[in-house]
């Protein structure tokens, strides 16, 4: 899943990043109000955690603004403020959570999954495709009863393709949604991790799940090929 994180204090976004890294979500970073409405106006992000005290534009201006433009993605607001009256109008200008400052990072993941799993709430809890099971929530994939044990970066790109089956995905929207703002290595990269993931998924099993459509990117078949 891709976040985008608001957040003036850069330190605190730059550890909190890396743990999300850590854990295989693909994060860019913002550290004013205006910087951080660019990003989420172009960006195709699963969720926002965002900053209420922010240079430019606050967050409560930040948040109304994308709601007003029609963006549905879930917010987490983030705040060092403690009070009801800053969490109700954090709320009533659209954010859907709320997390004040100083936080456990446990908590953070915790509160980004229940965003996530509400966001895909017409989606099944785990996606399967034949004899192929894939579950967001424990980050974890089989075949039959085998468990295919994954790295974080090919599990996220497995969930990527997962959330599109049966469609073609290219190369670049892989690498845009996976990897980050500040990725500038190869674009082959994202060959490699097709790689591994057929090696692991479909060569042992005599599977072809993942098929290259040429010109064009990849496909999950949605029968588990």
């Amino acid at each position: 899943m891709r976040l985008l994180m608001v957040e003036d204090e850069k330190r605190l976004a730059e550890v909190v990043a890396a743990g999300l890294a850590a854990e295989g979500y693909a994060v860019d970073l913002a550290h004013d109000g205006r910087e951080g409405l660019s990003k989420a106006r172009v960006g195709e992000y699963d969720a926002i955690i965002l900053d209420l005290m922010l240079p430019g534009l606050n967050g409560y201006q930040v948040c109304a603004a994308l709601r007003q433009e029609g963006f549905t993605v879930p917010i987490l607001m983030l705040t060092a403020k403690d009070g009801e009256y800053d969490e109700a109008e954090g709320l009533d200008t659209g954010a859907d959570d709320y997390l004040t400052k100083p936080f456990s990072f446990v908590v953070l993941q915790a509160r980004i999954r229940a965003m996530l799993r509400r966001g895909r709430s017409a989606a099944p809890t785990v996606w399967r495709f034949g004899d192929l099971a894939v579950d967001p929530a424990t980050r974890t994939c089989r075949r039959g009863a085998v468990r295919v044990e994954l790295t974080v970066k090919e599990f996220a790109v497995l969930e990527y393709l997962a959330s599109r089956a049966g469609e073609v995905v290219s190369k670049s929207e892989i690498l845009h949604h996976v990897w980050d703002f500040a990725y500038d290595g190869d674009v082959n990269i994202v060959e490699v991790y097709i790689s591994n993931l057929r090696r692991k998924l479909d060569a042992p099993f005599g599977k072809t799940s993942i098929a290259t459509v040429r010109g064009a990117g990849y496909r999950l078949a949605a029968d588990g090929g």
